[in-house]
């Protein structure tokens, strides 16, 4: 018998983990055909996924679009000082520490008790600079030292949605004020058809940032499903070639849009600041089925 179908085998032995934490009914599913991988999920709703062995690995659509971001940050192996709005199971926070060693790391994420189940059950390698702090995104990246960030992720959702502080023109001033000139901001935004919030998004961020682009699938930018995108900003140019090769040789292959395309696309609309704010719309629950 070969050493993968006895992983598969132990994995299969293997038992979910279940927890309450602050956002819901948690869980930790093993993957089955990855030893020491796992799926968590939040009332139902997929999170993150991790493989212990291969933190490098990521098996959703959205995280591999972000490590694309990540991976074209900087040169290969190049230290990062990142911040992490939302933590879920640290998968990005491990990607980073595993593909750019003494990268150092800042996680924030407000279920505390949900760090602790992650940190117990899936434990950070050994020597990951990796700081998890407890507390609302907009107050945890209000401590960070003004220039700190070369790189700010968010990934924030309550409920499936993200919360309507963290869409505005006000929050996207300070995610400014933490990244160093020439620093990147990547958000992961979830929006279905008539996708009003994704194009209130690009247009809030086309308010702060002079470089925008935007991955996603065909469909989602079409408006005819619900989906995830991922939003990339900063004042300096963008590597756009090499985001659209990338992007494009995914398992599901990713469109990018930038420049005059990515304009049209938000359709006039407009910033949105603090007084307007409205969370991301829940997803329907077929997404999950």
């Amino acid at each position: 018998m070969g050493k993968s179908r006895k992983s598969r085998r132990a994995q299969a032995a293997l038992e979910a983990v279940v927890e309450t934490v602050d956002g819901g009914l948690a869980q930790l599913i093993p993957d089955r055909d990855r030893a020491r991988a796992w799926t968590l999920l939040i009332d139902g709703a997929p999170q993150s996924h991790v493989d212990l062995d291969d933190p490098a690995f990521l098996s959703f659509e959205y995280q591999r679009r972000l490590g694309h971001v990540i991976d074209l940050a900087a040169p290969p192996g190049k230290p990062l000082q990142a911040v992490h709005l939302g933590g879920g199971a640290l998968t990005l926070a491990r990607y980073v520490a595993a593909t750019r060693p003494r990268s150092t790391q800042q996680v924030v994420e407000r279920d505390a008790p949900l760090v602790q189940l992650v940190r117990r059950e899936l434990p950070l390698a050994p020597g990951a600079r990796i700081r998890v702090r407890s507390s609302d995104a907009r107050e945890g990246l209000g401590k960070v030292p003004d220039g700190w960030a070369d790189l700010v992720v968010a990934d924030v959702f309550s409920g499936a949605r993200t919360p309507a502080h963290l869409t505005s023109t006000e929050f996207l001033d300070e995610v400014r004020r933490t990244l160093r000139p020439g620093g990147l901001y990547a958000a992961n935004l979830a929006d279905g058809p008539p996708l009003a919030h994704l194009r209130g998004q690009i247009a809030t961020a086309a308010a702060r940032f002079t470089e925008l682009a935007l991955v996603a699938d065909p469909a989602v930018l079409r408006g005819k499903r619900f989906g995830n995108a991922v939003l990339v900003a900063s004042d300096h140019p963008l590597p756009i070639a090499e985001l659209t090769r990338r992007a494009a040789s995914d398992p599901h292959p990713g469109r990018v849009e930038h420049g005059s395309r990515l304009t049209d696309f938000t359709g006039g609309a407009t910033p949105v600041t603090d007084a307007a704010a409205v969370a991301s719309p829940a997803p329907p629950p077929s997404v999950f089925r």
